[in-house]
């Protein structure tokens, strides 16, 4: 027959302690069981450590740091690369594909022999369309064989080239649709690249679980850069690997925000939109990192839902707020302010599909997010959008992401 088990009572206990392998303080709580076996009733007690949240993303293991994440901060530093070579004309489409796709041609020799990409992680998890990777790839072909022989030729509806606003305003270089390419590359990339891999990758209860049975046993798999021996285990590092996707240009126990071009950029300005996002974000990502040390795996997953959701907000502003940006400079007449804010917002809308709301579904589905996309470019695509239409798309992702209206 087998065991039942009923909880008889719960005694909590505060201990204010150093683990030994990790910077952490934990409240242990004891659990009394009633084990109702055949004849008889028994009690047997269980304990589970609570870690209390670390003051900050810093892991030590006989006194030397567990955390690491130098790949991420390879493809985030190539990303700059990425935006800065699809702003300048000289670049072919050879030599962005081979930064892209090779991880090869940058200006930081040292990002060619760190082995590491950006485009075989953009669209990469199991949760993304097979159809987003060749829109990234297609957008650098539109760029070098379109715009940039155009780069000093006035654009118009249907023509690539350049606008500039009156009195010494912005200029921009534009495809036959009005879209700014390096925009549109750079905040795809926010959602396709950052927050996939962030929330569809690495805190995904799927790999995290992977390496449950070596997280309890302590088995060490990966050496971190100051160690002699290995330190670390899977599921320390792959956390690691998702809190780089997001701070692998920032400070790691003191994160100053604002760093780089993707999500960390823009986690920074939706700090005006709801005060104390980021620092939920960190704090999560503290924890939950405590979490695996202390072997709570269901604490570990109510951070890493946190994260989620919380990062899923940044991309769920912007998207309407640039689209609500581009409509008023429009209307005022700013035409290259307006394309450039449009842009943004068509990167942000791909990126829709890669959030998780507080349930775990996306903002959008890739198809509702195509189908918006195909409405913004129909015609001669931003050319021809109207202040209308443009609000209807925001008040669209207003509803479906359920954040406040943002100006």
């Amino acid at each position: 027959m087998k065991n039942t088990f009923s909880l008889l009572i719960l005694l909590f206990i505060t201990i204010s302690c150093a683990k030994e392998d990790a910077t952490i303080e934990y409240r242990t709580i004891e659990k009394i069981i009633e084990v109702e076996v055949p004849g008889e009733t028994i009690t047997e007690t269980v304990i589970v450590n609570n870690p209390l949240a670390p003051d900050s993303y810093s892991f030590t293991r006989d006194g030397v740091s567990t955390v690491y994440y130098t790949g991420q901060s390879a493809k985030l530093e190539m990303a700059k690369e990425l935006g800065s070579a699809l702003n300048t004309s000289s670049f072919t489409e050879t030599q962005i594909n081979t930064m892209f796709n090779d991880g090869n041609g940058f200006t930081n020799s040292t990002l060619d022999t760190s082995g590491k990409k950006v485009g075989n992680k953009t669209g990469a998890s199991t949760y993304s369309s097979a159809t987003i990777k060749p829109l990234f790839d297609g957008w650098i072909t539109d760029a070098t064989s379109n715009v940039f022989p155009a780069w000093n030729s006035d654009a118009s509806a249907g023509v690539a080239g350049q606008i500039t606003d009156a009195d010494g305003g912005r200029t921009v270089r534009v495809n036959s649709k009005g879209l700014e390419l390096n925009q549109v590359f750079m905040k795809g990339l926010i959602g396709a690249f950052a927050a996939d891999q962030i929330i569809n990758n690495y805190l995904t209860s799927s790999k995290l679980d992977g390496a449950k049975d070596d997280n309890d046993a302590g088995v060490l798999h990966y050496t971190s850069p100051n160690a002699t021996e290995a330190n670390i285990t899977k599921m320390e590092h792959y956390w690691d690997e998702g809190f780089g996707y997001l701070y692998g240009l920032d400070n790691q126990t003191y994160p100053e925000l604002g760093k780089g071009v993707l999500l960390n950029k823009y986690l920074i300005k939706v700090e005006s939109d709801e005060p104390g996002i980021a620092k939920k974000i960190y704090d999560a990502f503290a924890l939950g990192r405590a979490a695996i040390v202390a072997k709570n795996y269901t604490l570990r997953d109510e951070q890493a839902q946190i994260v989620k959701a919380e990062l899923s907000k940044v991309i769920g502003y912007k998207a309407a707020y640039y689209l609500r940006s581009g409509s008023a400079k429009k209307t005022a007449g700013k035409t290259a302010d307006a394309f450039h804010a449009l842009s943004e917002g068509y990167g942000f809308i791909l990126s829709l599909q890669f959030t998780q709301d507080q349930d775990g579904v996306p903002y959008m589905t890739n198809t509702e997010v195509n189908s918006m996309l195909s409405e913004l470019m129909a015609g001669n695509g931003l050319w021809d959008r109207t202040e209308a239409e443009l609000e209807a798309m925001a008040s669209e992702i207003d509803a479906a992401t359920s954040l406040p209206k943002t100006n």
